[in-house]
């Protein structure tokens, strides 16, 4: 009898145990998608008008300043060779935009062209220069060694063209060759800068309107100056520039 009932209680027990694990098991049956809604969604998403682009997003959009493209250009190519800038504000004088001002093409290429013969002309007198400092710089150098030498009791290499020279003017001499060095080479930086400001600045005059239809006209006129006692009226003239 006893076995029975603990068949019994081992049979319910194993019951209520698997009852329970089948209950933990998630649902994994997969609902069938509503395809009604997903064409619904998408015919939506094609018939949605775009939003409307103002007329400044417009302009945006389509408008392209010449004059800064222009710049770019030429700073890009004066930065990478000297002169590049200026023959490329050459090359657009031929856009339509160099006869409005009046003025002849010729002419103004004629003038941008010294510009380049100025830039290199400048070089080469810089070069030369820096090259006769230098050569000075070493010879009086090696003059003040040569004396130091002598007076130390060793031999007498000095400069027989420098000795007219006291120790004290070949010293100021050295120092003053070695100061136009370096002169030089700064003027380097500033030729090279002024080469790209000059092409950067060209290329965007060339797309201003610098035409000689300028009106100047004078008349007179009144200032009105109202004030707590009263209206008072101040002769002026008034001047009017048209361009």
């Amino acid at each position: 009898m006893q076995r029975i009932k603990l068949l019994v209680l081992v049979s319910l027990f194993t019951c209520i145990g698997v009852n329970l694990a089948f209950a933990q098991v998630k649902d994994t049956v997969l609902k069938s998608a509503d395809t009604t809604r997903l064409k619904r969604n998408s015919s939506s998403e094609i018939a949605k008008p775009a939003k409307p682009m103002s007329r400044q997003d417009s302009m945006k959009a389509k408008y392209v300043n010449p004059g800064k493209v222009a710049g770019r250009k030429a700073v890009f190519r004066s930065m990478i060779i000297p002169g590049w800038g200026q023959l490329y504000n050459i090359q657009i004088l031929n856009d339509g935009y160099g006869t409005r001002a009046g003025k002849s093409q010729f002419w103004q290429k004629v003038y941008t062209g010294g510009k380049i013969a100025a830039i290199y002309g400048g070089a080469t007198v810089l070069t030369l220069s820096y090259i006769q400092n230098r050569k000075d710089y070493k010879m009086y150098l090696q003059e003040a060694q040569a004396r130091e030498i002598l007076a130390a009791g060793g031999p007498n290499n000095t400069n027989p063209s420098l000795a007219g020279f006291s120790s004290a003017g070949i010293l100021s001499a050295k120092s003053t060759t070695k100061r136009n060095s370096q002169i030089v080479l700064f003027s380097y930086g500033l030729l090279y800068a002024a080469n790209i400001i000059d092409a950067y600045v060209s290329a965007r005059l060339h797309y201003f309107n610098i035409d000689d239809n300028l009106t100047f006209r004078v008349m007179p006129s009144m200032i009105n100056s109202n004030s707590m006692y009263g209206f008072n009226a101040t002769p002026a003239l008034k001047l009017s520039l048209t361009f």
